[in-house]
C-alpha cells in the first residue's frame, strides 16, 4: 500500500486515515554544506531515512504515512553563504503549527517530525507542545541521522566537533548519492580550540552557545569530511533507519494517560498488531 500522502487522492486518503494513524513530516534544509556537499544535504537525508522507516514500519503493521519534505526551514546561521534558502523563526513556527492543524483535520492522531537539520531542533521542540495544545495531536521529534561508530579499522577523529558537513553527513551522502559528493574539495575544518573546553561545546555538552557557521575560521564546515567513506555511510544508514523504525513502533503504542495506554496494550494483545 502506498504510504506517500501526496501521491494519493483525497477521498482515498480519507478512507484510510484515522485517530491511530501516524503522519511523518521530514524536515531538512537548503543550506551551505561546504564545497564538497550539495545544498540539499539535510533535506536529502531526512527524506531518505523517513521514507525507509515509514515503509519498514508499515510492513510491520504500523499505521504510518509520509508527508512531502519541508526543505525551507531555519537556516539563518548559514545565511552568509550563497545558495542557502531559509525562513525566519516566526515564519517556520507558524508553518509547522499550521501543518499540524491540517494533519488534525485529516483525522490523524499523531504527527512526527523526522528532522535532518540541527538548526530546527529547538523550534520544533516548542512546536510539539503548541500543536498538542491547539489541536490535541500526539507530537514527536526524532533525528534522521543517528551517530554510530565507523566500521572496524576506520579511524574517526573530529574531537566531538563533527556537527556540520563532517565525516558523518558526508559518509551518508556518499552511501545514498555519491554523485553529489566531491571529496577532492574536502578538507579538515575542525575548530580545534573548542575541544579544550570541558563544558562548552556541541553534541551533548552542558553549555551551549549561539553561533553562525562562519564563526570558526572555516568555510562553514565543522568537522572532517576527509574521513568520510561509503562503508561508514552504510553503518550510519542502517543505524538511523533501524532507530527510526523502532521509534515509530514505540510511538504507535504511546499514550500520555496510563489508563489509555493499558487499554491500547489490551486491544493490541487481543487483536494483534504492533
Amino acid at each position: 500500500m502506498n504510504r506517500i500522502i501526496a501521491e494519493l487522492a483525497g477521498p482515498s486518503l480519507a478512507d484510510r486515515i484515522g485517530t491511530e494513524s501516524i503522519v511523518v513530516l521530514p524536515t531538512g534544509a537548503i543550506e551551505h554544506h561546504g564545497p564538497h556537499l550539495p545544498l540539499s544535504t539535510d533535506a536529502l537525508l531526512a527524506e531518505a531515512v523517513a521514507g525507509a522507516a515509514v515503509e519498514r514500519a508499515a510492513s510491520a503493521g504500523v499505521d504510518v504515512w509520509q508527508l512531502p519534505t519541508l526543505a525551507y526551514t531555519k537556516s539563518d546561521e548559514h545565511s552568509w553563504a550563497p545558495g542557502t534558502v531559509w525562513l525566519d523563526a516566526e515564519t517556520l513556527f507558524r508553518t509547522v503549527v499550521e501543518i499540524g492543524r491540517a494533519v488534525a483535520l485529516m483525522g490523524a492522531g499523531t504527527l512526527v517530525f523526522v528532522n535532518g537539520h540541527g538548526g530546527n531542533t529547538a523550534l520544533l521542540q516548542v512546536a510539539l507542545r503548541e500543536i498538542r495544545k491547539r489541536y490535541g495531536l500526539r507530537t514527536f521529534l526524532m533525528p534522521s541521522l543517528v551517530r554510530a561508530a565507523p566500521p572496524t579499522g576506520e579511524g574517526l577523529d573530529e574531537r566531538e566537533l563533527g556537527i556540520h558537513g563532517g565525516a558523518a553527513e558526508t559518509s551518508l551522502v556518499l552511501h545514498l548519492r555519491p554523485d553529489l559528493v566531491d571529496l577532492s574539495r574536502a578538507e579538515r575544518w575542525v575548530p580545534e580550540h573548542l575541544a579544550d573546553f570541558q563544558h562548552i561545546g556541541f553534541n551533548g555538552r552542558p553549555v551551549s552557545f549561539g553561533w553562525l557557521s562562519n564563526d570558526f575560521g572555516t568555510p562553514g564546515v565543522i568537522g572532517d569530511p576527509t574521513q568520510a567513506t561509503p562503508a561508514y555511510g552504510e553503518v550510519l544508514w542502517d543505524a538511523s533507519v533501524r532507530q527510526a523504525v523502532e521509534s515509530l513502533r514505540e510511538i504507535a503504542r504511546f499514550e500520555h494517560d496510563p489508563a489509555a495506554a493499558r487499554r491500547k496494550r489490551t486491544h493490541t494483545n487481543e487483536f494483534g498488531g504492533v
